[in-house]
Order: C-alpha cells, then sequence, then structure tokens
C-alpha cells in the first residue's frame, strides 16, 4: 500500500475533473468555470441529485485507482455535519482530503 498521501491541488483537480466528466454524461450544461466555489448543491447548483451520486462513486473510484484507498465518501458521518461536505467543490475536496488522512493513520 503506497504511503503518498495526495496533494491538495491534486485532489482539487480530480474532482474538477470528475465534475466536468459526469456534466456531460448526464447531459446537464457546465458552467464555463469551475473551480473550488462552483455549488455542487443547493442554490446555483451545477448537479441534480442523481449527478451528485455519480460524482460521489465515480470519486470513490479514481481515489482507490490512483491512491488505493476505499473511502464511502456518502455516509452517515457526511450526512449529519453541520455544513454539508458536498456544497461546493472546496468543501468536497477537503472532505475527501480529511478521509485520505484518516483511512492512511488507521489503515
Amino acid at each position: 500500500m503506497p504511503t503518498q498521501t495526495p496533494e491538495r491541488g491534486s485532489l482539487l483537480q480530480l474532482v474538477i475533473e470528475s465534475l466536468r466528466e459526469i456534466l456531460e454524461q448526464v447531459g446537464l450544461l457546465a458552467p464555463a468555470k469551475i473551480d473550488g466555489s462552483t455549488s455542487l448543491i443547493g442554490q446555483q447548483a451545477v448537479l441534480n441529485s442523481l449527478a451528485l451520486v455519480t460524482l460521489l462513486v465515480e470519486l470513490e473510484q479514481k481515489i482507490e485507482e490512483a491512491y488505493e484507498v476505499v473511502l464511502t465518501i456518502a455516509d452517515d458521518r457526511a450526512m449529519s455535519q453541520k455544513h454539508s461536505p458536498f456544497r461546493t467543490v472546496d468543501s468536497l475536496t477537503a472532505y475527501i482530503e480529511n478521509l485520505i488522512a484518516e483511512e492512511r493513520v488507521d489503515g
């Protein structure tokens, strides 16, 4: 198992690339600019609920392939947080970064 922990920038890029792929795949219009402040849910959201689930599954698979870490992004812990980790690209990236760090410590 590699001990490599992804850098924030590479994780952010992975989330953005996956988001673009999912938007295209489900036929939703992608904004001209996708960055950390792009809203995933709520007002101004670029995703519907099905597309969000698809994005999370895609990210779980890509993270397992790239970093050999098995994550469940959408779990009770994520759903019970005061502020959803799925609000923006940045909040999702930060949440994934924390999950990977915990997995590295525990695993």
